[in-house]
């Protein structure tokens, strides 16, 4: 079987992108980051390559960060090792109802 990848850019990240095809629930991803590290993290849903893999529990309106910068903030609580995408992930940017000081 081959071995699930996920890349970890930046240590403030909390994502990491999946480089696998056809990951699916209940396997196992090793997470890798700039430092040579790694760990296991097991997948709570499909998911795509290129899409993103939570490295910790996320709580609701807490930043979603990846490559060390918030690319939006989640909309619900998110859990280790689930799917994180537009499901379960709100845009800050250009939106009239969240100002930036919230």
């Amino acid at each position: 079987m081959a071995l699930n990848i996920a890349l970890k850019v930046n240590d403030l990240d909390n994502v990491a992108t999946v480089f696998a095809e056809g990951v699916s629930k209940g396997q196992e991803v090793e997470v890798r980051d700039k430092k040579g590290q790694s760990w296991i993290i097991t997948v709570l849903g499909d998911i795509p390559y290129g899409h993103k893999i939570a490295l910790t529990a996320i709580p609701p309106n807490q930043d979603v960060i990846k490559y060390g910068e918030a690319i939006g903030m989640a909309a619900r609580q998110i859990s280790k090792g689930e799917y994180v995408h537009v499901h379960n992930l709100d845009s800050k940017r250009g939106r009239g109802d969240w100002k930036e000081n919230n």
